[in-house]
């Protein structure tokens, strides 16, 4: 494979394209990390090998920002009352999906899909259901797999919160998912 060496002309055209571009939520860190990297590979191309090899230059230093921690990832679990008025009716369920008995690749894209339609409708509230996966001694791929899968990138900036449903809405079978505010909405 051969790298292509990039001159100093178009990398001054995508440092002016890359700031007249607003990041996708959730991107923001990626994109701060990969101006990092790329001021990094400026210095090194600038810096003498002996430089390169000195301990100091190894170590980060003040003039340098670390790059921020990436968000772990985490949720925080709904609110007391608002589950309870969830699982009473009194705060509705705007939307609701139904996952059960399909194959995790099916699901992921459906599911991705499905909150992202309901995030741009500026929806706040929606079932998901995963089945509890109780047939035939299945311990409930989708059951297991879903709650991991809101903490990927993908689904992170569109989930404030999730918690199991109540026992007439899917019980252990079900989430209650709260979705993030779009930018720019009132709270």
């Amino acid at each position: 494979m051969v790298k292509k060496v990039i001159s100093a002309e178009d990398r001054i055209l995508w440092g002016k394209v890359a700031r007249s571009t607003r990041p996708m939520p959730g991107r923001l860190e990626e994109l701060t990390a990969f101006e990092d990297l790329f001021s990094l590979e400026e210095e090194m191309a600038k810096a003498s090998p002996a430089e390169m090899l000195a301990p100091s230059s190894l170590q980060p230093s003040a003039e340098q920002p670390a790059v921020a921690p990436k968000p772990s990832g985490r949720h925080h679990p709904l609110e007391k009352p608002v589950k309870r008025k969830l699982s009473r009716g009194k705060l509705p369920l705007e939307a609701r999906i139904d996952l059960h008995g399909m194959i995790q690749s099916e699901a992921h894209a459906m599911l991705l899909d499905f909150l992202m339609r309901a995030h741009e409708r500026g929806l706040r509230h929606v079932l998901v259901i995963t089945g509890k996966g109780s047939s035939m001694g299945s311990e409930g791929a989708l059951k297991r797999a879903v709650p991991m899968w809101f903490s990927k990138p993908e689904f992170r900036f569109l989930i404030s919160s999730h918690e199991p449903a109540a026992q007439h809405h899917g019980g252990e079978g079900a989430l209650y998912v709260r979705l993030a505010r779009r930018r720019g909405e009132a709270s």
